[in-house]
């Protein structure tokens, strides 16, 4: 994965982007952060930028994120709803973390 930080000033680090790709056709933002007390200043926005500027990402055909609520934000910087959801499809486990935490690898 790739892992883009925005910090401070004095170099105190309040966000990430988190990306997982092959840096060849897929890239899948998991994660866009802003620690709480940073938040309405930009800084998410000035995360995408970072992520949609990197010279990693630049030749990759299809991003992915997946968002519950901030798809205006998402927008500004390309994404838009999945244009044929019916070809897309997803498996969930919703005990993966529970079992994780309960048998650790060695």
């Amino acid at each position: 994965s790739l892992c883009l930080g925005i910090y401070t000033a004095a170099g105190e680090q309040v966000g990430l982007v988190r990306v997982i790709s092959d840096y060849a056709t897929f890239a899948y933002v998991c994660d866009v952060y802003v620690l709480e007390p940073h938040r309405g200043r930009g800084l998410s926005k000035a995360a995408m930028r970072l992520y949609t500027t990197h010279p990693k990402l630049q030749n990759i055909r299809r991003h992915h994120l997946v968002t519950p609520d901030v798809h205006g934000l998402y927008a500004k910087f390309g994404f838009a709803v999945v244009a044929q959801p019916e070809r897309h499809m997803e498996k969930r486990d919703p005990d993966a973390y529970r079992r994780a935490a309960m048998n650790p690898p060695p």
